[in-house]
C-alpha cells in the first residue's frame, strides 16, 4: 500500500484535465507493436500449436472410442461364453440326471436278478435238503425196522421160549408187527 499511494499521487499530478496525453491509452507505436506481436502469436497458435492440439484430441478421442468398442467386444464375448458356459452347464447336469437314471434302472435290475438268483438258489438248497432229508430217513427207518425187528424177536423168543431166529419166520413176523404199528400211527393221526 505504501507504494500504490505514491504512484497514485505522482499520477495525479502528471495528468491535468485539458492535457492531450491520456495515461490509459499506450502510445501509437507501442500499440501497433502490441498488435503485431499479438497477430503473430494467434497464427503460430493457429498453425502450430491448435493442429497438435487437435490431433492429440483426435488420437484420444479415437484411443477411447476403441477402447469403449474393445470393452464392448470383450463384454459380448464375455456374455456369449456365459450363455455357452451355461448351456454347457445345462447339458451336464441333463448327463449327470440321464447317468444317474440309468444306474437306479441298472441297479434295480441287478436287485431283482440278485434276488431271482437267490430265490434260485434257495429252492435248490431246500429241494437237495429234502431230498437229503428223506434219504436219511429212508436209511433211518431201515435200520429202525431192523433194529426193532431183533429186539421184538428177541423179546418173543423170550416170551414164547421158542426159537424165532429162523431169518424167514423173523423177517414175516417183524413186517407183520411193523405193519400193524404204522395202520394204529395212520389212524390216530387221521382221527386227529
Amino acid at each position: 500500500m505504501q507504494l500504490v499511494a505514491p504512484a497514485l499521487a505522482a499520477a495525479a499530478e502528471a495528468t491535468t484535465p485539458g492535457d492531450p496525453s491520456v495515461p490509459i491509452l499506450p502510445h501509437l507505436g507501442e500499440m501497433i507493436f502490441g498488435i503485431v506481436v499479438f497477430a503473430a502469436l494467434y497464427f503460430y497458435v493457429a498453425k502450430k500449436i491448435v493442429p497438435r492440439l487437435e490431433k492429440v484430441y483426435a488420437e484420444r478421442r479415437a484411443a477411447i472410442e476403441g477402447n469403449v468398442e474393445k470393452a464392448e467386444r470383450a463384454q459380448a464375448e464375455a456374455q456369449a461364453a456365459l450363455e455357452e458356459y451355461k448351456a454347457q452347464l445345462a447339458d451336464a447336469r441333463g448327463e449327470a440326471n440321464r447317468i444317474r437314471e440309468e444306474a437306479r434302472q441298472q441297479g434295480a435290475a441287478i436287485l431283482v436278478e440278485m434276488r431271482e438268483q437267490a430265490q434260485a438258489e434257495a429252492e435248490r438248497i431246500t429241494t437237495s435238503a429234502r431230498a437229503t432229508i428223506e434219504a436219511e430217513r429212508t436209511q433211518a427207518t431201515a435200520q429202525l425196522r431192523a433194529e426193532v425187528g431183533r429186539l421184538a424177536t428177541d423179546l418173543a423168543s423170550r416170551i414164547v421160549g421158542e426159537s424165532l431166529h429162523d431169518s424167514a419166520r423173523q423177517s414175516g413176523v417183524v413186517d407183520r408187527f411193523l405193519t400193524d404199528l404204522e395202520r394204529s400211527e395212520n389212524a390216530g393221526v387221521t382221527s386227529r
